[in-house]
């Protein structure tokens, strides 16, 4: 199985805190859309005729795109590539662009899973983020895209910033569990080099981010959806039964899938590429039939760190006969002496031949993966 990710460069407004790549002009959206078209088609054969179980729609947002550009694309993409007729079709959406008629056109259209970018239901929290939307308007897009008839639904929730206290951070999470969305993606807020928040911090217009609180919000995170009953299969990633994102998945399991767009990332399970993150840049290159990326080769050290770093954040933890077969013997009997210590801190626990991290320990997912590293 294999997977597609499309980036959408476009946003209305920039958050202070986000570092992807978009443009907040939507003057290029036309040449971006024939520019995704020609790349859909000249890349045919990269994913070497994997049945497609995933296609996701990021961005950037990718809710701005019009009817006729979101009906185009998903065409190509059925032209070029075998699409399982139960794939996931997953697209980014703000709130305030989930009107009834764009729910209709977007479940119209295909798409069967949403990923809501609310943020917060607080409005304090939304003006010092400065999103687009409102705290109306969040509550309202989940309760518009329920009655459209949208079941897969996931929404974004940031803890750890300087409006949000403890009390209205529970009230965010008991707000989506009283909803009944089946899956949360909850993030620390965390202030990215270049970033509008980054300027304001060493300006001093805005207060340092209070890593004690992001770690308290954290811990009250996992005693909250585990009382409501989602299981968090990953670091960040929190659903009920049955309501994993497919797609998220396959990325952390090491399945290939192939990045259309400006800076979109491509997989082919032996190298990695991503393309030039400049949009003019990017549609310019289509225009000439040319693909525009670089390119790495992976290592197996390279794959191994790898697999160490992504396995460790979710549920199923590392597998150690994973590592033994696919990087040698050597390879796991030193993983095993190393991680003697976690194991007597409780950060970590053994389940047959799998390492796991306790609750405390993901709070230091990143850090011991690359303590672990070859």
């Amino acid at each position: 199985m294999a997977g597609i990710y499309l980036h959408i460069p476009f946003c209305k407004q920039a958050c202070y805190y986000c570092n992807f790549h978009f443009s907040t002009s939507l003057a290029q959206e036309p040449a971006m859309v024939t520019a995704l078209l020609k790349e859909t088609e000249l890349q045919k054969e990269y994913l070497a005729g994997a049945p497609i179980n995933t296609i996701y729609f990021g961005g950037g947002t990718p809710s701005l795109l019009p009817e006729k550009d979101l009906l185009r694309l998903l065409a190509a993409i059925h032209k070029n590539f075998t699409v399982n007729a139960d794939a996931e079709i997953t697209l980014e959406a703000n709130p305030d662009d989930l009107t009834p008629e764009k729910l209709h056109m977007l479940q119209s259209a295909g798409v069967n899973r949403l990923s809501i970018g609310i943020q917060s239901f607080h409005e304090e929290d939304l003006k010092w983020m400065h999103r687009a939307h409102n705290a109306v308007q969040a509550k309202a897009s989940i309760l518009h895209a329920q009655d459209a008839g949208f079941e897969n639904i996931t929404i974004d929730l940031i803890y750890g910033g300087p409006t949000l206290t403890d009390a209205g951070w529970e009230h965010n999470v008991q707000q989506a569990v009283e909803l009944g969305v089946p899956h949360l993606s909850c993030y620390a807020l965390t202030v990215e080099p270049g970033t509008a928040l980054d300027h304001f911090i060493k300006k001093k217009k805005m207060p340092a981010v209070d890593a004690d609180k992001a770690a308290r919000h954290f811990e009250q995170l996992l005693k909250w959806t585990g009382e409501a009953g989602y299981e968090q299969y990953e670091i960040s990633n929190f659903a009920k039964k049955g309501w994993h994102s497919k797609h998220n998945s396959s990325y952390w399991q090491g399945a290939p899938y192939l990045g259309l767009g400006p800076s979109a990332h491509s997989f082919d399970t032996k190298s990695r590429q991503w393309n030039v993150a400049n949009n003019a840049l990017y549609i310019k290159s289509l225009e000439h039939g040319q693909l525009n990326f670089e390119k790495e080769e992976l290592t197996p050290v390279m794959m191994l760190n790898e697999y160490l770093m992504t396995s460790l954040r979710t549920s199923a933890g590392c597998d150690l006969n994973v590592i033994s077969d696919r990087f040698g013997k050597d390879k796991k009997e030193k993983i095993q002496k190393e991680v003697v210590k976690y194991l007597n801190k409780g950060w970590m626990y053994e389940a047959g031949e799998r390492l796991i991290l306790t609750p405390e320990g993901r709070l230091f997912a990143d850090g011991i993966a690359s303590q672990l590293f070859f």
